[in-house]
């Protein structure tokens, strides 16, 4: 299945900054690594792994714009997950 979805030009630069950090946390590099990895790959997607340090990264608030950068860029290009609905226990796509 390809994407149509690859890191943009600002925010592979902004992935660059965050691995090269000394300071930067292991989240952060994980995320930042994997939008770094789509800069020119439609059809690489990211992992579960780096989706959750992706989301986490975005929430936290000690964390540099660069790195938040880098972690939407990933999120955005996750697959998304089927969920159980609750009633039924069914597998759904969400949107």
């Amino acid at each position: 299945m390809t994407k149509s979805k690859v890191t943009s030009p600002k925010a592979a630069k902004s992935a660059s900054k965050t691995l090269t950090s000394a300071s930067t946390a292991p989240k952060s590099k994980t995320a930042a690594g994997s939008a770094l990895s789509q800069t020119k790959a439609s059809e690489k997607v990211t992992s579960a792994k780096a989706a959750t340090a992706a989301s986490k990264v975005l929430t936290d608030e000690r964390t540099s714009k660069d790195s938040k950068a880098a972690a939407g860029s990933a999120l955005s290009q996750a697959v998304k997950a089927a969920k159980k609905t609750k009633d039924t226990g069914a597998r759904t796509k969400s949107k």
